[in-house]
């Protein structure tokens, strides 16, 4: 069903566009190797990817702050793996994670087709929730920082979404009317929840294989099923 009276459409970027979980691995393996840390990549990252998703959704309802997200998720792999690791390499460890991701520039498949596909005739916008020194840099390593007219992100407005005041903040920057507009998004809470409540609609990019979504939500599995709607 096309949507045709959709004009902007807001993205999300990490698990959205950005491949977030390779390119975060190929970080790890690579700050690992910098600091002569031994650890096998593989089981770091089975623990880490889950722990990661858990202290953001911490950090997204204001529980924990940045410097304890960032310390956190590592902190509790190497507990996990039985590993004694001092502060000092955690943070060391954590601050060159921050400096090499956006060295990495991997999109999920079909985000350039897609975003191509789109560009012509709709206003393209990212709200994100990631760090503020990191999520533009990801963009333009990866060559997609040109297709959006606005990025949003939660660090500009103080809260993360799905807090009203940052979708408020992406309408305020862009001009965009929420009747004519909809969030692309692979957070069920953050993105698609959020937008619904704030009263836009929204489409759940299915990323992380969800199955309690509400039967009312538009769903798709992969990026270029987008088109079906516009």
């Amino acid at each position: 069903m096309k949507l045709n009276h959709i004009t902007d459409i807001f993205f999300d970027l990490d698990h959205t566009l950005w491949d977030f979980d390779r390119n975060s691995g190929l970080t790890f393996e690579k700050i690992f190797k910098l600091n002569d840390f031994d650890i096998h990549l593989e089981d770091f990252l089975s623990i880490y990817i889950p722990k990661n998703l858990e202290y953001w959704k911490l950090y997204r309802e204001n529980k924990i702050d940045k410097e304890s997200l960032r310390f956190a998720r590592l902190n509790d792999v190497f507990l996990h793996l039985g590993m004694q690791v001092e502060r000092e390499m955690i943070y060391k460890l954590s601050h060159d994670y921050i400096e090499h991701l956006a060295s990495f520039d991997h999109l999920l498949e079909g985000t350039i087709d897609l975003l191509d596909y789109l560009r012509p005739n709709y206003r393209l916008h990212v709200i994100t929730n990631g760090f503020r020194e990191v999520q533009k840099r990801k963009m333009r390593s990866s060559k997609i920082l040109h297709y959006f007219e606005t990025v949003t992100d939660s660090e500009m407005v103080g809260v993360k979404k799905p807090n009203p005041k940052i979708f408020s903040q992406a309408f305020s920057l862009s001009k965009a009317n929420p009747k004519n507009s909809i969030m692309v998004g692979d957070n069920y809470e953050a993105d698609i929840l959020g937008a619904l409540d704030y009263g836009f609609d929204a489409i759940c990019f299915n990323y992380h294989k969800e199955e309690e979504i509400r039967d009312d939500i538009k769903v798709v599995d992969d990026l270029m099923s987008l088109k079906n709607y516009f």
